[in-house]
């Protein structure tokens, strides 16, 4: 059987380019070298490489985060080269890495959002509009970064200002959303037109953490994950449900994964994630592994879905 030629782009120029080379890592080791022939390229020195290698590329991986990597830019260098990939086309991955146009989304597909406005430079100085429109405590976000890069919960009016400055050094586009106390859960999507939700994983950040950051996310230790989450099964379902839809809403293909908050009876669609984190103890594969897909296996049919 011939091996399938496969590009595993990871590294690039984002501030997560250390998880995407971790992640690469795990992933080059858990697929079957007598199944594919995998060669590593580093968007940010290695696209003239990609291009003279295109021809003879049968599928590329794409495990890069945040921007030049999940807002849609290697997706359209990927299609110009014909090559397949795992994951979001270019506007679905455009539409889910710009969190303001998401939200968007969500709402006209029904699923509810938390309250927000856009912030501008001026609310640096002067966010009583802020205050006034959502109250205190509030999240401010960058709308194209990942791993929460840039993100707080200002509980006070020195702090969202502080908030906001620090947002905007990582974004041109700032949001900033109406707290929502409660659990944060996740839910996977595999399948290109048939869908299929993955148990839930309840994301527990420790007692250090006012929410799951950058640090939360990939400290050892910092935080705990339960799949499947210990949910009311009515909960479970409709955040199952909930996933397949904001996955629809945003035209994505392949695999998602999307955040949200249960509170009380309640859920709140935070943001969905194109290229998930991608090592075995990873949100997704975790997920995977309690429907019964191995990592490897979970590889496999992203690959497949790709290919397709």
């Amino acid at each position: 059987m011939q091996k399938i030629r496969l590009a595993l782009l990871a590294g690039g120029k984002s501030g997560e380019r250390e998880v995407s080379l971790q992640g690469a890592a795990e992933v080059e080791k858990a697929l079957n070298p007598e199944k594919y022939e995998v060669k590593r390229y580093d968007p940010a020195t290695d696209l003239p490489a990609l291009i003279r290698d295109a021809e003879r590329i049968d599928v590329a991986f794409i495990l890069l985060h945040g921007r030049w990597g999940e807002d849609g830019t290697v997706q359209g260098f990927l299609e110009l080269l014909e090559i397949p990939y795992q994951g979001a086309d270019v506007l679905g991955s455009a539409m889910a890495m710009d969190k303001h146009v998401a939200k968007l989304m969500y709402r006209n597909a029904g699923l509810q959002v938390a309250d927000w406005v856009m912030a501008t430079m001026a609310d640096c100085a002067n966010p009583e509009r802020i205050i006034e429109e959502l109250g205190l405590p509030v999240v401010v976000k960058p709308i194209r970064q990942g791993s929460s890069l840039g993100m707080s919960i200002p509980r006070n009016r020195e702090d969202l200002i502080s908030g906001l400055r620090q947002a905007f050094n990582y974004d041109r586009e700032v949001m900033v959303e109406k707290f929502i106390k409660g659990r944060e859960i996740t839910v996977g999507i595999i399948g290109n037109d048939e869908l299929t939700a993955l148990p839930l994983v309840e994301i527990i950040p420790g007692a250090n953490y006012q929410f799951f950051n950058y640090e939360a996310k990939y400290q050892p230790g910092a935080s705990r994950e339960v799949c499947p989450a210990e949910l009311d099964q009515t909960i479970a379902a409709q955040a199952q449900e909930w996933g397949i839809r904001a996955h629809r809403a945003l035209k994505l293909r392949g695999y998602s994964r999307t955040d949200m908050i249960v509170s009380g009876d309640d859920l709140y669609v935070l943001e969905t994630n194109t290229i998930p984190g991608m090592t075995p103890t990873s949100l997704l594969p975790q997920a995977a592994a309690a429907f019964g897909l191995s990592f490897g296996a979970l590889l496999d049919r992203l690959i497949e879905l790709a290919m397709a």
